[in-house]
C-alpha cells in the first residue's frame, strides 16, 4: 500500500508540475473535464494517497545492518 500511496502522490506532483509550468491540467485534458466523474476519482485517489503518505514524515529512519 505504501508504494502505491507513494505512485500516486509522485503522479500528482507531476500533475501539478505540468499545471505550474504549462497551464495544461492532465487529469482534466485526459477525462474530458476537470468535474466529471473520473476526473474526480482521480483526484481523490491522490489526496488519499498523499494523506497516507503522511506517515513517511514521522517514521524512524531503519538502520540496515550489512548481513555478512
Amino acid at each position: 500500500m505504501d508504494r502505491f500511496a507513494l505512485i500516486l502522490v509522485v503522479i500528482g506532483a507531476i500533475a501539478w508540475g505540468v499545471v505550474g509550468i504549462f497551464g495544461l491540467n492532465p487529469v482534466a485534458w485526459f477525462t474530458q473535464g476537470s468535474m466529471t466523474a473520473l476526473s474526480r476519482i482521480i483526484y481523490t485517489l491522490i489526496g488519499l494517497g498523499g494523506i497516507w503518505c503522511i506517515k513517511f514524515l514521522f517514521r524512524e529512519r531503519e538502520i540496515v545492518k550489512n548481513r555478512e
